[in-house]
């Protein structure tokens, strides 16, 4: 990295030249109805750029220019190598532009630049590159059938796909999307969180001069409840993949089921157990891996492990070292590459934060640490990493996402009871078990409804490993080979020889 202190962050960020405009037909254009909104950071409140606020009138134009090139076959029938070349291209560039595209994201959303550099653009890079590597290593079958016969079994791109994207890892979460909707010969609309809409706008240049044809990838900006309902209702929009809230994945579904019965892939909420048994490995790794679950990215993590399950055995053991190891995570400013908890990611959304700590603390649950409001000098949205004591799994802050550093722990006796604990929640995203017992290990694994179970550790997997849930955490997986059956159409050719 080659500015590595604060002064030389903020120097950068005041000269950067943002764009706000939408990206249509491989062109930047202003919103139809010339619209726009404000595009504020978190760190201080200042204003970034005025974004287009794009709706139904563009997202007509944007499925249309992705309809036609689609149908053009300009992308969707290119040979599976020059897909491949192209992408790999992108990632390139998304490498080459990887500080420029990191500083948009800590500016936008709040995150510590260290961060960003270290975690959402490598995740985001490897994500374009890993599906531009597969394009030509996912091969069609042929069915076992009778010499006089041939069954073909052959993926085909679905067409139009609109893609809808949170504000907590803007650039990742698209990626994780665009690399198998695009690698699969889609057309693309990327709808970004009005929050953070400014990496997905400016990956629509590099993607155009990476060689991706005009109309194949567009991105607009704007609000759910304007351009994303419009897009959802779209009848020339094959499939819908979303990341972001229970209650809007919902709504999505309702929408397919109005208009063209769309296929929806969602990834919604999650309140992830974190069950550490008195026989984990190391209790120290333990508790900072608690601590780091709950407070990076500052809480705003689907997978957050907003839910600690401590053995009652060690609990009075163990939980001072959680506090111990949560003290290590303090708010600064994020362009401070030794910050390592950013802002909140608005005053809307800390408020929200702020009114969930004061009811854990109203139902009776005892606050160990923090619960108060950070860096009120900056002008920004900043909160303490907060832990409480003696929670019972229903309360609303063991049982709601908080979508904050806000750390529950609740004390379990036996196996079955930390499985009852884990279980008893309307999502089923993630969940960890630590304990040094193989057979309790897998055990607990199949037991746990939850997408993704790791063992001794928090967060663990790479491209090659599905992620996505169980229950009203959503369908569908992102990421690994599983990715690609969410934008293509398996199609069965039979012939008489």
């Amino acid at each position: 990295m080659s500015m590595s202190t604060r002064t030389e962050w903020e120097v950068r960020a005041a000269s950067i030249d943002i764009e706000g405009r939408a990206f249509v037909n491989g062109e930047y254009v202003s919103a139809t109805s010339n619209a726009t909104f404000e595009c504020i950071s978190p760190i201080d409140g200042s204003v970034l750029a005025l974004v287009a606020s794009c709706d139904s009138a563009d997202a007509d134009l944007a499925v249309a220019s992705a309809r036609s090139a689609f149908e053009s076959g300009a992308w969707s029938r290119q040979a599976p190598a020059e897909r491949k070349a192209t992408m790999l291209r992108f990632s390139e560039l998304l490498r080459t532009h990887s500080e420029e595209l990191a500083l948009l994201e800590t500016l936008d959303m709040g995150k510590p630049i260290s961060d960003s550099l270290s975690v959402d653009l490598p995740g985001s890079i490897d994500s374009i590159r890993w599906c531009a590597e597969a394009i030509d290593k996912i091969y069609d079958e042929v069915a076992a059938t009778s010499v006089d016969q041939l069954g073909l079994v052959i993926r085909e791109p679905v067409g139009v796909v609109a893609v809808i994207v949170p504000w907590n890892f803007p650039l990742m979460m698209a990626s994780w999307k665009l690399g198998p909707a695009l690698a699969a010969g889609n057309s693309v609309v990327l709808k970004p969180s009005e929050r953070s809409p400014l990496t997905a706008i400016r990956i629509a240049q590099l993607a155009l001069e990476a060689g991706l044809p005009a109309g194949v990838l567009n991105v607009l900006p704007g609000y759910g409840h304007t351009v994303g309902k419009a897009l959802a209702l779209h009848n020339d929009v094959d499939t819908l993949a979303f990341t972001g809230s229970t209650q809007v994945a919902k709504q999505l579904l309702i929408y397919a089921g109005q208009s063209n019965m769309k296929r929806v892939w969602l990834e919604a909420g999650g309140k992830s157990p974190n069950i550490v048994f008195a026989d984990a490995p190391d209790l120290q790794a333990a508790a900072e891996a608690a601590a780091a679950a709950i407070a990076f990215n500052q809480g705003e993590v689907c997978t957050a492990g907003s839910r600690l399950l401590v053995q009652a055995s060690i609990k009075e053991r163990f939980v001072p070292m959680v506090v111990e190891a949560m003290k290590s995570w303090k708010p600064g400013h994020p362009l401070d590459p030794s910050t390592n908890v950013g802002a909140m990611v608005d005053k809307r959304h800390l408020d929200g934060v702020m009114q969930h700590i004061e009811e854990g603390q109203a139902q009776g649950a005892r606050l160990l640490l923090g619960g108060r409001i950070a860096q009120v000098e900056v002008g920004g949205s900043y909160v303490e990493p907060t832990l409480f004591d003696n929670v019972s799994n229903s309360m609303k802050i063991a049982q709601q996402e908080i979508f904050g550093p806000v750390l529950s722990v609740i004390e379990f006796d036996e196996a079955e009871d930390a499985v009852r604990i884990a279980n008893d929640t309307p999502y089923g995203l993630a969940a960890a078990v630590w304990t040094c017992d193989l057979s309790r290990a897998h055990t607990m694994a199949r037991a746990l409804r939850a997408g993704s179970v790791w063992v001794n550790l928090y967060d663990g997997g790479d491209m090659t490993a599905p992620f996505g849930g169980y229950k009203q955490s959503g369908n569908g997986r992102d990421k690994s080979l599983h990715a690609f059956d969410k934008y293509t159409e398996i199609k069965a050719t039979w012939i008489q020889l």
